[in-house]
């Protein structure tokens, strides 16, 4: 049972490969990513962070989501030496940096609460999966090329943990260095990073991009992840244990 549907202004796509799978089931993670948009959404006037951007809620009065979003947030600043920052130039935040892996993840254990083993949550390109497919094999998940968005250039067996790609070229230059926030970052088009869970890849996927050729060495340097970049001219880095990933 599959399903695409769009949310948080991307598309969401939910498998459950198993014959027993109920529409229920998409239609709860659905659901909650749907709440998710509400709560943290800056496109949203009566969002939560829209209301705290305009300083209408006091710190004490914000919810427990926010609290952990925030606070990872916060922690994930710290571990990238301030390339990864929710603070906006002109002063307000948007957490839309690690919303979106953390999100994944809790729609993940929502669906492995309800007893699902094998399905896949897709948000945007980031990706948790969990078992095996409708044909009882490894999920894969490809890398596209940035020239060539029909082409596929590395296929993943991701075996459970996160993948979560950041890059310009599907939505342009969305992403800044907070070190030099006034300048582009065009040494790199993409790079993909697979860890524990789908939250972990994102948060770090977003801050490696924002170190442009550098964010390569900077997931080296991590214990538990490895990843895979394209420069601006195509040429493609990788971590030394990406190879794992690309082989059954």
């Amino acid at each position: 049972m599959r399903e695409t549907r769009i949310i948080m202004g991307m598309p969401i796509t939910v498998e459950i490969a198993e014959e027993s799978a109920k529409q229920e089931s998409l239609d709860a993670v659905f659901s909650y990513f749907t709440s998710v948009d509400r709560r943290f959404s800056v496109y949203k006037d009566d969002s939560e962070v829209s209301r705290i951007n305009r300083n209408e809620l006091s710190e004490n009065e914000y919810s427990d989501e926010m609290r952990d979003i925030l606070s990872l947030a916060d922690r994930t600043k710290n571990e990238t030496a301030g390339y990864f920052n929710i603070k906006r130039k002109d002063g307000t935040i948007d957490p839309s940096g690690v919303v979106k892996g953390w999100a994944i993840r809790n729609a993940a254990r929502i669906l492995l609460d309800m007893g699902h083993q094998d399905f896949y949550v897709d948000a945007g390109g980031d990706i948790e999966s969990h078992g095996k497919n409708s044909h009882s094999e490894e999920w894969t998940v490809g890398i596209r090329n940035p020239f060539d968005r029909n082409e596929v250039v590395k296929v993943i067996y991701p075996r459970g943990a996160g993948v979560a790609t950041s890059g310009t070229y599907i939505r342009g230059q969305h992403i800044y260095n907070p070190h030099k926030p006034d300048d582009l970052i065009t040494d790199i088009v993409s790079i993909t990073v697979v860890g524990s869970d789908i939250c972990e890849a994102d948060r770090f996927a977003t801050a490696a991009f924002a170190m442009g050729k550098e964010g390569i060495a900077f997931i080296e340097s991590l214990v538990g992840f490895e990843g895979y970049l394209i420069d601006a001219n195509g040429t493609a880095t990788m971590t030394s244990g990406f190879k794992y990933y690309t082989t059954l």
